[in-house]
């Protein structure tokens, strides 16, 4: 292919690339590195109305609210280099009415910055979805369920079982143990789901996060993180959350499971996880029973090395009963969403084969809060 072929080649390309661009259904725009806002699409234009011609007078951030969410996620697109996403954004433009959107930010690679939204995604936080909410109705009536109608008779057959072993044969003994875990194992799980079932609210206080952590971490090194390499990166100047420290180590806890079995499945003796903080500026979400914004700006990163969440099951990795684990009751995310819904915060993941980062926004604590 001669030069002027190949030239045509590409100019061709460009022209489906802005196609492609134009006619995406999400609402896309790009901002350059100087921060104004150079181009989007009908999607953008449709979505945004009268109130674009804003958006694109000078520096985009300049015609956003004072700690908007999306200059935020510009600002991690840039910092950290790769596409960042942030779920159940609040978007409102001066004298617009605001509204919640997906939103997602990558480097273009010449400094600007793509920016999609997906009106209609649902934050796995404060305000779930129809089917989340569905979902977690459903796990709460069965854990009132189990809990009064399996415990009782478990707890008869566990006993049988034990008065059955100590009278077997030698070589019957071993079915009556067997019967003797398997009740163990029920019991477990309807202890695990009866946790869904208990509505009342976190008690909250001041708390330094990164001794939340610490705990956790010291826990799963002599545990399921055994012979990993387990790493912090920590902001030292955040602030205390707010949160009940009991609920934090069972979140977080899970978390780092999680990640453990995950890093431990690669089978060459490198699996990695990592813990991170830091503060992010303008993130708010909806409280869990309630339409008041608050924000919960502290963030905390689980992140492990390896082989990544199954694209099948990915939009519904917090749902009861979704598992990546064969033998998996697919209990222990869901009620990690419960818990930090409780909090008020917002939970999300990014997932690609030798990288998954979970991460986790919790408010922070007010001056009302502190202790005399």
């Amino acid at each position: 292919m001669n030069s002027q072929n190949r030239a045509l080649s590409d100019g061709a390309l460009e022209l489906l690339k802005a196609a492609a661009f134009d006619l995406s259904p999400e609402p896309a725009l790009v901002v350059d590195p100087n921060g104004a806002l150079v181009a989007v699409n009908e999607a953008a234009e449709a979505l945004f109305g009268q109130g674009l011609g804003l958006l694109m007078r000078g520096r985009f951030g300049a015609a956003l609210p004072p700690g908007s969410a999306l200059v935020s996620l510009l600002d991690r697109a840039v910092e950290e280099g790769v596409r960042v996403r942030e779920r159940g954004v609040e978007i409102s433009l001066f004298g617009h009415p605001s509204f919640e959107a997906d939103g997602a930010a990558a480097p273009l690679g010449d400094g600007s910055i793509l920016l999609t939204l997906h009106v209609k995604g649902g934050a796995l936080g404060g305000e779930r979805t129809g089917a989340e909410q569905a979902g977690l109705r459903t796990i709460v009536g069965l854990g009132h369920m189990l809990a009064h109608e399996i415990k009782n008779p478990l707890a008869g057959i566990r006993g049988a079982a034990q008065l059955l072993k100590s009278s077997a044969r030698a070589e019957d003994a071993p079915l009556a143990q067997l019967i003797v875990d398997e009740t163990d194992r029920v019991r477990r799980l309807v202890d695990r789901m009866e946790a869904f079932s208990d509505d009342a609210l976190p008690d909250c206080r001041p708390i330094n996060i990164h001794l939340v952590l610490d705990r956790v971490k010291a826990l799963a090194a002599n545990g399921v993180a055994d012979g990993l390499q387990l790493s912090d990166h920590y902001d030292p100047s955040l602030p205390p959350a707010f949160g009940d420290e009991d609920q934090l180590i069972q979140i977080f806890l899970n978390l780092v499971k999680n990640a453990a079995e995950a890093a431990h499945s690669r089978g060459d003796g490198r699996g990695a996880i990592t813990v991170r903080t830091a503060y992010r500026h303008g993130v708010k979400v909806r409280a869990a029973k309630g339409q008041i914004l608050r924000g919960a700006p502290l963030e905390i990163k689980v992140q492990d090395n390896g082989p990544g969440v199954p694209a099948h099951i990915r939009e519904s990795l917090f749902q009861p009963f979704v598992s990546t684990k064969s033998h998996g009751a697919g209990l222990g995310l869901a009620l990690v969403a419960k818990l930090v819904a409780g909090h008020g915060g917002l939970i999300d993941f990014e997932s690609e084969p030798g990288r998954t980062t979970f991460r986790v926004l919790l408010p922070i604590a007010s001056e009302e809060d502190m202790p005399a």
